[in-house]
């Protein structure tokens, strides 16, 4: 089974898969379970940097990593969620390996480094946009709004949305919810 093509995005010539993109992948082959354990707490002792291990499971296979992310490596704007970014970049890590994808995952990279590099990370922020598709919305990312909705009690028009914008209301109604808690 192919990795769908919508999912490896090309930023500053260079190909990346998508989290989403693996996860598809590996539900296509039968993934049974994930699971993230914090190791590490961010706090000041530690530079604020957590580090999450991650376990992918099929058919009696197991696949482990670890991901790490402090205010150092993510940008401004995710500054808030490390945990949440470390426990992604373990389970992109894993997922790799699992689905036998050798391409860097775009959840795994320091964006720092396109905002500091000679092209405008603008360029590549548009370049990751042009990428998705004005398609309808996935079921999953149907399913993620409406559970998230429901959690943050926020009526949303989902009859509007494409691949495009549900991806950025998913991605606000988190920052929400996490606001929140």
């Amino acid at each position: 089974m192919p990795l769908n093509e919508k999912f490896v995005i090309n930023l500053q010539g260079k190909n990346f898969v998508t989290y989403e993109g693996l996860l598809d992948l590996a539900h296509q082959q039968e993934l049974t379970s994930i699971s993230v354990e914090l190791l590490q707490f961010p706090s000041a002792d530690n530079n604020n940097t957590a580090v999450c291990k991650a376990t992918v499971e099929a058919n009696g296979r197991r696949f482990i990593d670890f991901g790490d992310a402090s205010p150092n490596s993510v940008r401004s704007n995710l500054a808030p969620h490390i945990i949440r970014m470390a426990s992604t970049r373990a389970k992109a890590r894993a997922l790799r390996d699992f689905t036998n994808i050798g391409m860097t995952a775009l959840e795994e990279l320091d964006l720092k480094e396109f905002e500091e590099s000679n092209l405008p990370f603008d360029a590549g922020k548009e370049s990751i946009q042009n990428t998705i598709p004005d398609d309808p919305p996935t079921k999953r990312q149907l399913e993620t709004i409406k559970k998230l909705s429901n959690e943050i009690e926020l009526e949303v028009d989902i009859e509007t949305l494409t691949k495009r914008t549900a991806a950025a209301l998913i991605s606000e109604m988190l920052s929400e919810k996490y606001k929140r808690h």
